[in-house]
């Protein structure tokens, strides 16, 4: 029986290591362990945490549906299938789903020694919604 998935690459188990850092159902498939690139799906609605990749950095390439990028202090950009999210380390954001869209996204760890995430607040209900 196939793995099911959403858009091009498996869905994945639930994310429940880091279910903490997400309002809402994420999804991770692990598609290669050095450098760590995993495929994040989110059920529509669902969004990580504000959080922070220090020294390495990360980069996003949409694979499926819409959703949301946001850095601290800016607008938020609506995200699609094709679009490419190239994060820079020290940069406090957070990324997800619309709320009526299934959201797939490819992520890349950018290597660097001693990089690690810094989890911080939710993104508000009050914020979210206004998107």
């Amino acid at each position: 029986m196939a793995e099911k998935q959403m858009g091009i690459f498996p869905l994945g188990e639930k994310n429940d290591a880091y279910a903490k850092y997400f309002t809402g159902q994420s999804y991770l498939a692990t598609l290669c362990d050095k450098p760590p690139v995993y495929n994040v799906t989110f059920e529509p609605g669902c969004r990580n945490f504000w959080h922070i990749h220090h020294k390495g950095g990360q980069v996003l390439l949409v694979t499926y549906g819409e959703g949301w990028y946001c850095e601290w202090g800016k607008e938020p950009i609506k995200l699609k299938a094709g679009d490419t999210v190239k994060i820079p380390a020290e940069v406090k954001h957070w990324h997800g789903a619309a709320k009526n869209s299934w959201f797939s996204h490819v992520a890349i760890e950018v290597p660097a020694e001693g990089s690690g995430n810094e989890w911080l607040e939710e993104v508000s209900d009050e914020f979210y919604d206004k998107l």
